[in-house]
């Protein structure tokens, strides 16, 4: 009995001796205080303050090159063809040779046309001679007045013949012209379509094409919403177009370089096209040195109008987000807050808002990477070099276009 007891006794000391201590323990932590969690330091972003300012557009379409006169090259006489003198694909100059024909039967048939010719002046010498003398007789009633008026009419019908004569040597003298085919303009060839030996006539007389390279015309199309649009938004004044609508037409080539002539809007269509719904604009560029050719499809950027009281911001302060279009704006306590703002034109390096921003707000331009809803920024005014064309209110690009736009929507200044 004393020895079961004295188990127990020092079984219930140890338990004493551990919940004691985990008491001192728990004392010793609650004695502690936690440290104090450190708050992130404010990110710092590149801000533009939003104000009105006009702002030159710069309207981007797609375009096909067109020579300016594209001409068939066709035989004007039947025969058979002899040669081909050009090479196919080359610039020919105005006058060159393209094409021979065989000479031998239509210097045949000029022959044959002189030769009617001298014998029907020889038939109107000798009725002139005839006439000479009987009109003395005929005044003196040595003949009948029947035999002057036939004499007459004699030297009438020869001469009638004569000038019947000389005209078919002229038109022998053509058609023999004609067998030597040149081109009426300076341009690119295009293949020949016949061979030579071929027999031409007027169902085969299509030899080849000549283009004129310079100028070159450039076409593009604006859409009927296009139109209608820019046609309310000039009456209305928010779109201002240049003087007497002269506009700027750069063209970019394929691989993106920039051609050096500047062209004009040369023509506008006056009617919509029924089956594409857009609205025919052409433009005319030098191009004298034939970089340009028919057919290549070309960016055409039209400059020189302006949009009127409007809200520009840099491309890099623009963010595409699952809601859309935003921007970050900085508000009054430094705090940045993401928005949904819509765009409208790319002019330069800026986009157009045209709802969204007020004038006044701030935006980032920059850092927008550290950002986040609610979080404090330190904001710095952007320099200019970040910002060119929203820090000083006119765009990197050159001027503006409404391109055709202008002629299109606007009609007359």
């Amino acid at each position: 009995m004393v020895a079961g007891t004295g188990g127990h006794v020092r079984t219930m000391l140890n338990w004493r001796s551990a919940a004691v201590l985990l008491a001192v323990l728990l004392v010793a932590g609650c004695g502690k205080e936690k440290p104090a969690a450190v708050a992130p330091p404010a990110a710092e972003v590149g801000v533009m303050t939003v104000a009105l300012r006009d702002v030159p557009l710069v309207y981007d379409f797609v375009g096909q090159t067109e020579s300016s006169q594209q001409v068939e090259i066709r035989a004007r006489v039947n025969g058979f063809l002899d040669k081909r003198v050009y090479t196919e694909g080359a610039v020919v100059k105005a006058g060159q040779t393209l094409f021979l024909m065989d000479r031998k039967p239509f210097e045949a048939t000029l022959q044959a046309a002189e030769a009617e010719l001298a014998q029907q002046q020889a038939r109107l010498t000798t009725a002139r001679a005839d006439l000479k003398r009987v009109r003395p007789l005929a005044e003196r009633n040595a003949l009948s007045q029947r035999d002057l008026d036939d004499a007459v009419g004699k030297e009438q019908a020869a001469a009638a013949a004569v000038e019947g004569a000389r005209a078919n040597v002229i038109s022998a003298r053509l058609n023999l012209g004609y067998t030597t085919i040149t081109s009426p303009v300076a341009g690119l060839s295009s293949f020949a379509k016949r061979q030579p030996g071929s027999y031409i006539d007027a169902t085969n007389s299509l030899l080849t094409y000549v283009a004129r390279l310079d100028p070159m015309w450039v076409n593009f199309s604006l859409s009927e919403n296009e139109v209608l649009r820019i046609r309310t938004e000039r009456e209305s004044g928010a779109i201002k177009y240049p003087d007497q609508d002269k506009f700027d037409v750069v063209i970019v080539l394929a691989d993106g370089t920039e051609f050096p002539n500047h062209g004009r809007i040369a023509f506008a269509d006056a009617s919509f096209n029924a089956e594409t719904g857009t609205y025919l604009v052409r433009a005319e560029v030098a191009n004298p040195e034939g970089v340009l050719r028919p057919g290549q499809f070309v960016r055409v950027k039209v400059h020189g109008a302006t949009r009127t009281n409007a809200i520009a911001v840099p491309q890099d302060a623009i963010i595409q987000s699952q809601r859309g279009q935003t921007v970050w704006v900085i508000g009054p306590d430094n705090k940045a807050q993401q928005r949904v703002v819509d765009v409208g034109e790319w002019t330069g390096n800026n986009w157009v808002v045209r709802s969204g921003l007020k004038p006044g707000e701030r935006v980032a331009v920059s850092g927008t990477l550290r950002l986040a809803p609610g979080a404090p920024v330190k904001a710095v005014e952007a320099r200019p070099g970040a910002a060119p064309a929203a820090a000083s209110g006119a765009a990197a690009a050159p001027a503006a276009p409404a391109s055709g736009a202008a002629a299109a929507a606007g009609g007359k200044s």
